[in-house]
């Protein structure tokens, strides 16, 4: 479809090594005059469901400062446009957790805020799970469980997990686990 929004001008309002945001004057579908305003990401957010053979998953906790809460999530991270998403997904399901998986399948991707970013997101289903050694960023302080998948599940429908890739990708499996089309 054509872009219905024109734009009049642009400005960039602020840029650090993760986002740019940029002040757009725009005329809006119907005509009128308006302002709109742009996230960009400089790189993808990657999501990784590690599913062992009991039906385990992991889940990482940790503080998360835009939103002044705790946070329990799948292992996630991002990833560099230059490196393809599942060498993302690798590296940062060991960096989180320690797991190594034989296999990785993408099982969603997503836009994760449409209306005012433009940040992609990948989730990988990780199976052939063997443990290694953690090595998590400086930046994080990290809390791993290894859970029943069913109760991650529990989690998200109680509203404990709220991370909008951990629900999708949680939802997700759920789904294909219900269809037959995943098995444990």
């Amino acid at each position: 479809m054509k872009n219905p929004w024109t734009v009049l001008a642009e400005r960039p309002v602020y840029d650090n090594k993760w986002i740019g945001v940029t002040e757009y004057d725009v005329l809006n579908p119907s005509g009128g005059k308006g302002i709109y305003g742009k996230v960009h990401f400089k790189g993808l957010a990657i999501g990784i469901l590690p599913l062992d053979e009991e039906g385990y998953t992991w889940l990482v906790g940790q503080y998360r400062f835009p939103l002044d809460a705790y946070s329990w999530e799948i292992p996630e991270g991002g990833g560099d446009f230059a490196v393809s998403p599942i060498e993302s997904a690798r590296r940062e399901l060991k960096e989180e957790t320690g797991l190594v998986a034989k296999e990785y399948t993408l099982i969603q991707e997503m836009h994760l805020s449409n209306s005012v970013s433009d940040e992609r997101a990948f989730i990988f289903l990780a199976r052939g799970l063997h443990q290694e050694e953690a090595t998590p960023e400086e930046t994080e302080q990290l809390v791993v469980r290894r859970v029943a998948f069913d109760e991650a599940f529990e989690m998200v429908l109680r509203g404990e997990i709220t991370d909008s890739i951990a629900v999708a990708g949680i939802l997700k499996v759920k789904l294909m686990l219900m269809s037959g089309a995943l098995k444990i």
